[in-house]
Parts: C-alpha cells; sequence; structure tokens
C-alpha cells in the first residue's frame, strides 16, 4: 500500500470490501488497481460492481470511479446516510456478501438502516442470512466462509451487540432464496450509536447448549428431519442441550430454485458462540450435509477462543473504533484475511494489535488502544 496525497492506494481484488468500508469509515479516498488484470475477464465483477452502488445508495455524496477496463476504481467517500433502501443483488453471490460490509458501517450512520436485499439467501461462499431466525441468546461462529443469512442473524449480529448495538438491531428473512435462482428477500434493520462500548471478552467459558436451524424450500419437509436426526447423532454424544429447529418455507416464501441447508450453534457459558452450516449439493444427501455441518461445528469449538474465525474482522475493527480505552480479545489464530486486515487498518488508523500467545492454550489474546471513534452523522441528526 502506498499513499499519495492522502489517497489511499491498494492492489488487487482479494480485500476490496473490507478496503471499501474501511475509506468510508476514515472519509479518506480509495484508490484500487490490478484488479484482476491478467484474467480473462479482467476487472470487477457484477457482484462488486452492484456492492459498490448499494454503497452509493447508503451513503451520502459517495462518487466512485471505475476505469475503462474495470482494473481500477477511485473511491471519494461521502457521509453514512442509512435510511429505507432496497437493492437487488446479482445471483452470481448471496445476500450475505452484501450484508457484511454494510453491518460493519450501519451503527454509524444518519439514520438508522432499514436495508431490504433480494437474491440468494443461502450459498457456499459467504455469511448466510438464515441463521439469524433463531431466538438465541447472544453466540458466536466459526466455520469456513458460507453466506447463508442465518448466520448473519443468529452468529453476526449479536457480536455486534458486544459493542452496545442491540435495541432495533435485527435481520427478518423474508423469503428464502437457493441457488442459483434466488427470489429470497431479507430486511436489516440496525440502529444508530454515538460511539462504541470496548470489548474484554477473554473468557471462552465451557459448552452449554446448542441450537440449529434446518431449512428447505421446494424439496419434501422431511428434508429438514433428515438432516436433524443426522446431526443429533453426533452432537448428542457431547453434550444433552441440543435443540436443532425444522424450518420449512412454502410457496412464494420459498424461493425460485430447490434446496436445503443446515446451520449450527454452540453457546458458551459466558456467551461465546461458536458456529457452521453446510449447504445441499447435487447427489448429496441431507443426512451427509448434517453430519458435514456436526464435524465442522465440533472443528470450531475445539479451535477455542472467544470469537470465530469468520468474525474475526467484523470484532477487531469494532475494537479500533472503540471509545478510548484498552481493548482485548481472544481468538484463535488469525487467517490471512485477518491479517491483511490488520495491516489495512494500520494504514487508514494507525492502529496495530498487541498480539500474544496464551499460556497452555493455542488461543491468542489481541489488545489495542481504542480511537474513540465518534458518529459524526449522528450528532448532526
Amino acid at each position: 500500500m502506498s499513499h499519495s496525497r492522502d489517497v489511499l492506494h491498494f492492489s488487487g481484488h482479494e480485500s476490496l470490501r473490507h478496503r471499501l468500508v474501511l475509506s468510508i469509515l476514515s472519509g479518506k479516498p480509495l484508490k484500487i488497481d490490478k484488479i484482476r488484470p491478467d484474467d480473462k475477464n479482467p476487472g470487477l465483477r457484477d457482484f462488486e460492481i452492484s456492492l459498490l452502488r448499494l454503497l452509493e445508495k447508503v451513503t451520502n455524496g459517495t462518487v466512485f470511479e471505475i476505469s475503462l477496463t474495470g482494473t481500477a476504481i477511485l473511491v471519494r467517500p461521502g457521509v453514512i446516510f442509512g435510511g429505507a433502501i432496497t437493492h437487488d443483488c446479482p445471483l452470481s453471490r448471496s445476500v450475505g456478501y452484501f450484508l457484511e460490509p454494510l453491518i460493519m458501517i450501519a451503527p454509524f450512520s444518519k439514520k438508522p438502516f432499514n436495508l431490504t436485499l433480494k437474491g440468494i439467501t443461502t450459498d457456499d461462499k459467504d455469511l448466510s442470512a438464515s441463521c439469524l431466525q433463531l431466538p438465541l441468546v447472544h453466540t458466536v461462529l466459526l466455520t469456513p466462509l458460507c453466506t447463508q443469512a442465518d448466520l448473519i442473524r443468529t452468529v453476526t449480529l449479536p457480536h455486534l451487540e458486544l459493542f452496545g448495538i442491540s435495541d432495533g438491531l435485527e435481520l427478518r428473512i423474508k423469503k428464502r432464496g437457493s441457488m442459483p435462482q434466488g427470489g429470497g428477500e431479507v430486511q436489516f434493520l440496525c440502529p444508530v450509536v454515538k460511539q462504541l462500548k470496548i470489548l474484554n471478552f477473554v473468557d471462552p467459558g465451557k459448552i452449554k447448549r446448542i441450537r440449529g436451524i434446518a431449512h428447505a424450500v421446494r424439496v419434501s419437509p422431511q428434508f429438514s428431519n433428515r438432516m436433524i436426526e443426522a446431526a443429533r447423532s453426533v452432537l448428542n454424544r457431547y453434550i444433552p442441550d441440543i435443540y436443532l429447529y425444522s424450518d420449512v418455507y412454502k410457496g412464494e416464501d420459498s424461493g425460485k430454485s430447490p434446496g436445503y441447508a443446515l446451520t449450527l450453534l454452540a453457546e458458551s457459558t459466558t456467551s461465546v458462540l461458536h458456529s457452521a452450516e453446510a449447504i445441499s449439493e447435487a447427489g448429496v444427501a441431507p443426512e451427509d450435509i448434517a453430519l458435514r455441518a456436526s464435524r465442522a461445528l465440533l472443528t470450531e469449538i475445539r479451535r477455542g477462543g472467544c470469537v470465530d474465525r469468520k468474525h474475526q474482522c467484523l470484532v477487531l475493527l469494532y475494537m479500533v473504533l472503540g471509545s478510548e480505552d484498552v481493548g482485548r480479545v481472544l481468538m484463535s489464530e488469525p487467517t490471512e484475511r485477518t491479517i491483511q486486515f490488520l495491516r489495512d487498518i494500520k494504514d487508514v488508523f494507525g492502529t496495530s494489535f498487541k498480539i500474544t500467545p496464551v499460556e497452555d492454550s493455542t488461543d491468542l489474546l489481541y489488545v489495542c488502544y481504542g480511537m474513540g471513534f465518534i458518529n459524526v452523522n449522528r450528532s448532526l441528526a
């Protein structure tokens, strides 16, 4: 990365969403070049352009300049405005792809977010929106990258509550939409805050319960029950307090394509959430999907920490933006995505973390001093 007249300069498409978030929050112009220059189809993809259009809708005065080849963009960030917005997401990525960066900036808008996204609610690329409907106490997620709306609702949003963002925070899954044709719809509601609380989250506790959602659309409702039975055959060996909910959508609310998925959450005595999910594939039985999700959940629990890998970036960003105090969180080793994000945070905000190993554990302690970020937009409202 380099600076030129206070313009942040990065190359490549890998961390595009996070860099857009950092530019908008810091108010610093951003240039990203060398976006897939050697690809057969160089430049921005349709879902990335759609994200830029969505960011234009939720902000006021943000300008995006895209080069003729699509391999470079210049961002002049405006004010996060929020309000009631509807956006049609392309079928190349699920709504989770768009929600993840918006959740990072939503609390700092001028008006509370009331965002409706239409498209695919469950795919295997980003966080999913469907888990978010399960009535759970605070939960923490651990899984490979997936895009179910359920995970965002049940795992991502409780992470925001750790920083004092709670009243009016909700993700509603109006319609489910599986790949490839989608047809789903979610509504994201987020309140506005003036400043984030500092985080001190270092006790992972013991797992006390497991909750989950088995959903099926445009297939036999029995698929949900089969997934639940198969998951129980694994998880009941470890803990008795298990409740798996069958969520079957019918008619208009079931989207345009058949599909099913299982999302699992394990909650600890200190409200740590570990999560995993598995999504239907052609020729794969519901039982195999359930076993895949169950084993992934056990793997995430074994990794330990107070925050799962999927939410490392969100939590670390909010710690940096938090009130002027020392924040601490216990997590497993950073992913490659997290390492790059920490470097970008240092470039943009000048804040770095002290990361130290914990005795008799594979966990790491992440410590930083909050910069006391104030939501100026709110104070103007």
